[in-house]
Order: C-alpha cells, then sequence, then structure tokens
C-alpha cells in the first residue's frame, strides 16, 4: 500500500513528463489535418459544389417561375445529398441563386421564350 509521501512524489513525477500546452498541439494537429484535407479534396468538392448550385438554381428556377410553386416547396425536389444547397429568391430579376456557403454559387433567371436560364459562370 502506497504512503501519502509516494502518492505525491509520483504525482509530481506525472506531472513533470505532462507536455505543457497540450491543447495548442491538439489544435495545431487539427489544423493540420483540416489543411490537408482542403488540399488533397479541395478541387472536388468546389467541382460537386457548382455542379450542384448549377442544377439547384436551374431546377428552384422553374419550380418557382413555370410551376408556379413556393421556393420552400421546391427545395424538396432537391436529389438526396443537396442538403448543403440554399436558396434565395430575386422576384423583381425573377431569379433564383442556389449556394454552397463559402464554395458555390449559381443563379437562373426566367427568361420569356426560353425559360430558365444559368447566368455564365464566372472563374
Amino acid at each position: 500500500m502506497a504512503t501519502g509521501k509516494t502518492m505525491r512524489k509520483a504525482q509530481r513525477h506525472d506531472a513533470r513528463w505532462r507536455p505543457r500546452g497540450g491543447w495548442a498541439i491538439w489544435v495545431l494537429g487539427a489544423l493540420l489535418v483540416a489543411g490537408l484535407a482542403a488540399w488533397q479534396w479541395g478541387e472536388p468538392v468546389r467541382a460537386q459544389a457548382e455542379v450542384a448550385t448549377a442544377y439547384g438554381a436551374r431546377t428552384a428556377c422553374s419550380c418557382r417561375h413555370l410551376g408556379g410553386r413556393d421556393l420552400a416547396s421546391c427545395k424538396g425536389d432537391f436529389l438526396p445529398g443537396m442538403e448543403a444547397v440554399f436558396l434565395s429568391e430575386d422576384a423583381d430579376a425573377k431569379s433564383v441563386t442556389a449556394r454552397v456557403p463559402l464554395v458555390a454559387s449559381a443563379t437562373a433567371q426566367y427568361r420569356e421564350g426560353f425559360g430558365c436560364v444559368l447566368e455564365p459562370w464566372r472563374s
């Protein structure tokens, strides 16, 4: 059975070998992992987000301006996996914008005789 003196000595010994600022190492490690992930998968994610926003804008614009439905019900027409696409409407311009925050955005505008047309992508 360990005495109080031996226990205190063991605790001091453990504290001496515990790295100081351990949380900083975890934060730096997490940032490194996030940076590597963004470098590795950033381009494919951005490309998929551009396709999803273009599809979402065009589909929601057609639903809204040709189908006459409200924007909330148009989101129900999206494919599974498009939960990150958010919609907004400009009623005066008869356009719908789809966004994946911080990644991609696309706008489709209703034009008489042409239907809903995507605005050109800016690179």
